[in-house]
């Protein structure tokens, strides 16, 4: 009877057998599996839909000579995106290059020489900084920036090359600043220690052992910066003058790739438009190789230290004579620079949010926020609705999502598991693929495939790729500190995987929850390129769903690209409103912060004194 049951258990397709392979926990396993694999799919999703709308301008015109032709002439069906290319590589270089340089010297400053004092405001600063719109960075330096150039160099008008350069340096100096320092942080501190002790100074420390130390940490960071310049659209639509020509001069009104695509997408058709979408598949090429860098430059990470304390002694340089000289004037030269570099920063950033809220605050009204839109007389009463409804469709959709995927990473992927690198790996795609390609997959797929059209419901949908990877990393994270010894603990209880993971996990994870949902709003709030193609930009009040509608970055968008001098006043006072709310999420990001941190210090504290307690009474014992 006992060999029945046995083999009964054994056996797929009895009862228990099913049972046993369809349990709670297996179902769930596979359900965040599934979740895990979600972002692969939307990837393959991307590359195939946006390739496929592009392959009959290839078939007709040829992809080299897409490719390589300059002539780009919509009228007489003639395509050719070399000097966008062109554009787009000199751009991003420059940017690079000056906000890296930028960056570095800012992080540098961060971790070895910010007073503590000043340190968490500091950081603030840089936070800040990242949050800002795009659309915001564009119109002051539209505003302010370009009238001073034209001043400066005395030139009839300050559109191209050096304008858009210096935008997009500032815009980027934050993403490569954070990566760069949290690889500093990360050096051993034995390295810094050892430095010293062997008679260095601190700045001859920083940058000759620490630096280098963290070379592959800036490298990802400069990767990173090199993805948001290719694919930064909506600042340098503005900036940059539109002409299609080679930048061959820093005031030559030019073209990116990108902004090639938002001027002419939304009254292009037939070959024109599948045209633009090839544009889009050129930029998605260099988005993939540029992943891919980033994707080999992690990989090698592994490997620390620098040629000063990795470097294996040859034979016979021990018997050399060396001729010691006083050195370090080069690394105090850095120092002050990076003094300099950190004031300039936290100038700059003054300066635009001070510049946006002087112009716009006293153009606002409450007319012009709540009052009844129309054509004639818009208000921001529907950005409000627009706005609330894509933020709320999108982390419905894209919370369950982004925290299964989480909690597979982190509680059930094996490590060194091949599935688990390439889920990452496409996490990583996700995340760096520009947002005027989502604009372009939401179009395709979700307003023509599906037949959603302009509508807030392909918007919100196209909203959900673009914030799943900030929701995965931010999850993941907080997850992983969460210490074994309370999963250990349920389990001995008696409490299975899964009720480990909801009842005592994922309480314990709640900061980096509630965090990833401030910064998905922020996204949201602030994205304006993506939603155009999708959303629409009506300035009605949307009926439903299915409604078009414009939030507050396209709708600034709109002011801005009217051109009127009667919609000036409204841009300011739009972008003032952006301003505002991202200061109140970074606010919102500090306190969810503070609140966790004192909550778990107060919890240890208790636990200290719980400890105390006992090892008092065993001691009270002992001695009795």
């Amino acid at each position: 009877m006992a060999k029945t049951n046995i083999g009964e258990k054994r056996n797929f397709f009895s009862k228990e057998g099913f049972a046993n392979v369809f349990n709670r926990e297996n179902i769930a396993k596979a359900i965040f599996i599934a979740f895990a694999a979600f972002s692969i799919l939307a990837v393959f999703a991307i590359v195939f839909f946006i390739l496929y709308q592009s392959i009959p301008v290839f078939q007709e015109i040829g992809f080299f000579k897409f490719v390589f032709s300059s002539v780009w002439k919509p009228s007489a069906d003639e395509y050719g995106v070399l000097p966008m290319i062109v554009t787009s590589i000199v751009l991003t270089v420059l940017s690079v290059v000056i906000g890296g340089v930028l960056a570095v010297f800012t992080a540098v400053f961060m971790v070895y020489y910010c007073p503590a004092w000043l340190k968490k405001i500091y950081s603030q600063v840089i936070n800040l900084l990242a949050g800002i719109p795009s659309i915001v960075f564009g119109y002051f330096g539209l505003k302010l920036l370009k009238p001073l150039l034209q001043d400066m160099f005395v030139v009839r008008s300050a559109y191209g090359l050096l304008l858009s350069t210096i935008v997009l340096s500032i815009m980027i100096l934050p993403t490569i600043a954070s990566i760069a320092k949290n690889s500093l942080e990360s050096v051993p501190m034995q390295y810094y220690e050892g430095s010293l002790a062997l008679g260095n100074t601190k700045n001859q420390t920083v940058f000759k052992v620490m630096l280098p130390a963290a070379r592959n940490g800036i490298v990802a960071g400069m990767i990173l910066g090199i993805g948001r310049a290719v694919g930064e659209t909506m600042a340098v639509q503005f900036l940059l003058g539109g002409s299609v020509s080679y930048p061959i001069s820093f005031f030559l009104p030019i073209r990116s790739l990108t902004s090639n695509i938002v001027q002419e997408f939304g009254y292009a058709e037939g070959l024109h438009k599948q045209a633009l979408i090839a544009t889009g598949f050129i930029l998605l090429l260099f988005i993939l190789i540029i992943n891919l860098c980033l994707w080999f430059v992690k990989k090698n990470n592994a490997v620390a230290g620098n040629s000063f304390f990795t470097r294996k002694i040859k034979e016979g340089e021990t018997e050399k004579y060396h001729d010691y000289k006083k050195t370090g004037t080069v690394q105090d030269v850095l120092w002050i620079i990076s003094y300099i570099v950190a004031a300039f920063v936290a100038a700059m950033l003054v300066t635009v949010v001070l510049y946006i809220l002087i112009k716009g605050l006293p153009n606002l009204s409450w007319h012009f926020l709540f009052g009844k839109s129309t054509n004639a007389n818009v208000t921001l009463a529907p950005a409000f609705v627009t706005t609330g409804y894509i933020i709320l469709i999108s982390l419905v959709i894209a919370l369950p999502l982004g925290i299964g995927a989480a909690i597979f990473l982190n509680e059930y992927a094996k490590r060194g598991s091949k599935f688990v690198k390439v889920v990452r790996l496409f996490i990583d795609t996700l995340a760096g693929v520009p947002s005027i390609l989502f604009g372009l997959f939401g179009a395709i797929f979700f307003g023509s495939v599906l037949d959603m059209g302009y509508s807030i419901l392909g918007g919100s949908l196209t909203m959900v790729l673009m914030i799943l990877p900030t929701i995965i990393r931010s999850t993941e994270q907080s997850l992983s500190e969460v210490p074994d010894s309370m999963r250990e603990a349920s389990l001995a209880l008696g409490a299975g995987k899964l009720r480990t993971i909801f009842l005592v996990v994922l309480p314990q994870a709640l900061p980096g929850i509630i965090t990833a949902i401030i910064l998905s709003m922020g996204r949201i709030i602030g994205e304006s390129a993506a939603l155009i193609f999708t959303a629409g930009s009506s300035v009605k009040m949307p009926k439903s769903v299915m409604s078009q509608g414009s939030t507050f970055a396209v709708l600034m968008y709109n002011f801005m690209s009217e051109g009127l001098s009667s919609k000036v006043p409204l841009a300011y006072a739009t972008g003032a409103v952006l301003i505002i709310l991202v200061l109140i999420l970074n606010i919102a990001v500090t306190l969810v912060e503070r609140f966790f941190n004192n909550k778990s210090a107060s919890k240890k504290g208790k636990i200290r004194k719980f400890i105390d307690k006992l090892r008092k009474k065993e001691v009270e014992n002992a001695e009795n």
